[in-house]
This record gives structure tokens, sequence and C-alpha cells, in this order.
């Protein structure tokens, strides 16, 4: 296992620095709605640029549309580092259900609806968010037919990158024989530990790994196990899950959310969190 404290990565010919910010928390309640503190929404993207994020990310079926109608009116002009990630594949229904949205007219609405909300003129990064299955993990299937939808779309200047979300290595495979894939965004923290084959040989090509739910899907033992390493660290679970997982491998990326300035500022932190051999061992075995 390869353990890094590398504080920036460089992806697609962008260099970010590698704890980002997920815009999921800035809508209301189950991702849907605006939020309850419209003020506190766009305060809290402010401080993460003030504190060196220049990786956001974020999807027009948050909300839907509110998060980058919130990151336009907070950022508007953006600064010229900033790298705004987007994805599409899925919709929201009235119920706030989360729905396929995967057919190439779509997807083709899905750019142009991030394009107007984001103001942009061209989206820096789109990940393709795979819907086969129950749509809630990876399901093997073909994604060809939907990433040469993208690949058109980049070919007509809309997209500048384009990226993976919810995948498996195969499919990983079949979309870079398309086109130039730089980001995998797939659930991934110390407990699920599935993509570590995957994260290593992304790692070799170059290409950024983005783990989402850095805490989601824990064991009550799990759980424990990190909570008491984190008061021995004077730090919180969270920050513990952040620090091992920048440590992890050069090219994660990281995206955690938050609606609040302050569990912002607690997230920021990690970055400086120093992770001794011993904790590194005994974060380890959770995932063992």
């Amino acid at each position: 296992m390869t353990h890094t404290t590398a504080n920036t990565f460089t992806f697609g010919g962008m260099t970010v620095n590698r704890l980002g910010y997920g815009a999921m928390q800035l809508a209301g309640p189950g991702v849907y709605g605006p939020p309850k503190d419209h003020d506190a929404a766009l305060a809290v993207l402010r401080e993460a640029i003030a504190l060196g994020v220049n990786h956001i990310d974020t999807s027009d079926f948050y909300g839907p549309h509110i998060t980058n109608r919130i990151i336009r009116e907070a950022l508007h002009p953006y600064p010229d580092d900033l790298v705004i990630v987007t994805k599409i594949g899925a919709r929201r229904d009235e119920k706030a259900a989360w729905l396929p949205a995967f057919s190439a007219d779509e997807l083709k609405q899905a750019v142009h609806d991030n394009l107007r909300n984001l103001g942009v003129e061209a989206l820096d990064v789109v990940n393709l968010r795979s819907m086969l299955g129950d749509g809630h993990g990876p399901a093997e299937g073909s994604l060809a037919e939907h990433v040469r939808v993208l690949a058109d779309l980049q070919q007509q200047g809309l997209v500048k990158h384009i990226g993976l979300s919810n995948v498996t290595a195969t499919q990983v495979a079949e979309a870079r024989d398309i086109v130039e894939v730089v980001c995998v965004q797939n659930l991934y923290n110390i407990a699920h530990r599935e993509d570590d084959a995957l994260i290593d040989a992304l790692a070799r090509d170059g290409i950024a790994y983005v783990p989402f739910f850095p805490l989601g899907g824990f064991t009550p033992l799990q759980s424990s196990t990190l909570s008491e390493v984190a008061a021995s660290l004077n730090a919180t679970p969270m920050q513990v899950a952040l620090a091992w997982l920048l440590r992890r491998s050069p090219n994660i990326l990281l995206i955690p959310g938050t609606s609040s300035v302050t569990h912002l500022r607690e997230n920021m932190a990690a970055a400086e969190l120093e992770l001794s051999k011993e904790v590194l061992a005994t974060l380890e075995s959770i995932g063992g």
C-alpha cells in the first residue's frame, strides 16, 4: 500500500488541491429543494475558496438545479484555478426519487442544464454516473453508447474532460478505449476497499480517483475503532477518515460536503493530521 502526503494532484492538465468540496449538502433535505439557509450556503462556498479549495464537485440533479445556481451566485466569475466537476445520468422526480436519465437526449439536456445554471460556456469535467442495475452501486454492463454521447459533446467544445462514476474496472477500460478518462468517482473508504486494485491502476496512469461517502457503510465495531483512533488524536472521525484517504494513494481527491462553515473548517484541517505507522495499521485493520 502506498502512503503519501502530497497536497496537489494533476489530472487532465488541471492541478488541484487534493482536499476539495462536494456541493450535495447545499440543497435541502434529501438533496431536494432549496437550503433552509441560503446565505449560509453562499458563505460555505466562499469560505471553501478562501481556505484553498479549487475543486468543487456538483450536479444539476442536486436540488434539482439548486446547487449549481448557488455555486454561480456565490462564486461567479469563478477563480481562474477553480475546477468544477459535475455529473450526469440521473434525474429527480416530483417525489424526490432518484431516477435514471441515461438516454442520449437526456444526457445532452443535462450538459446544457449544467452549462446554463453554472454560467459557463464549457464544463471542466463531466462524470457519467452509471445507473445500471439498481443504480445504488456499480453493475456490469456496457456504457459505450453513453460515453460516445459525452465524447460527441466534448468534440463540440461543451465538455473539456470526461470522467465516470459508480462504475466497475471493466467499464473504465471500455470507456478508455473510446475517450480519455480523467477521473473515476466511486464509493470507497477505510471500511469499503473493493476498489483497492482499481485505485492503484488508475494512479499508475495519472487518473484521479474521487471517493464518496468517506464514513458510509461502517459497522458499529468499525465505527467504534475509528472513533477510538480519532479520540486518541484529538480529532473527529471524519478528519481521521479523510486523512487516511489522503495517505492511501496520491491520485485520491476528496470532496467532503457540508452546509456548515464550522464543519468545513474541520474537514479542511484533515490535511494537516499526522497518522503514525501504528495508527495507519489500526485503521487499515478496519477494512481487513
